[in-house]
C-alpha cells in the first residue's frame, strides 16, 4: 500500500520540525510539504495533492479556515485535520464546517495523531 502522502501547515517552525521527526517514526506516512500560511498550503495543495493536511487555524496572511475551505473546494479528495491549542475554542467549529474531517490539540499524543491521520486517509482513498 502506498503511504499517506501529509503536508504539514502551521506558522511556528518549531511546531513544524517537532511533527516533521514524528513522520519519521512511521513507514506509512510520508510528509510531502510544510507550509507557514495558508496560501502556501494552497499552493503546495494544487502542486503535490497530498492526502491529508495537518492544518494550523490561526496565521499570519491566511487563516487555516480559510485554507480549509479552499483546498476542500479544489481538492475534495485532500482531507483536511485541524490543529489547535484550544479545546472549546469556536473557530475549531468554524474550521469543521469549513471541510475538516476532525481536529487535534497540539499536544496529542503521538498514537492520536497517527490514528487521526490514518482514519482521514481512508476516507480520502474510500
Amino acid at each position: 500500500m502506498k503511504p499517506i502522502r501529509v503536508m504539514i501547515v502551521d506558522d511556528h517552525d518549531v511546531v513544524r520540525r517537532g511533527l516533521k521527526i514524528f513522520f519519521q517514526a512511521f513507514d506509512d506516512l510520508q510528509l510531502v510539504a510544510e507550509a507557514a500560511d495558508g496560501s502556501e498550503a494552497i499552493q503546495l495543495c494544487d502542486e503535490l495533492q497530498p492526502d491529508v493536511v495537518l492544518m494550523d487555524l490561526v496565521m499570519p496572511q491566511m487563516d487555516g479556515i480559510t485554507a480549509t475551505r479552499l483546498i476542500r473546494q479544489s481538492h475534495p479528495a485532500t482531507q483536511v485535520i485541524a490543529l489547535t491549542s484550544f479545546q472549546d475554542d469556536e473557530s475549531v467549529q468554524a474550521m469543521m464546517r469549513a471541510g475538516a474531517v476532525g481536529y487535534l490539540l497540539k499536544n496529542a499524543s503521538i498514537d492520536e495523531l497517527a490514528n487521526t491521520i490514518l482514519s482521514a486517509a481512508k476516507a480520502s482513498r474510500n
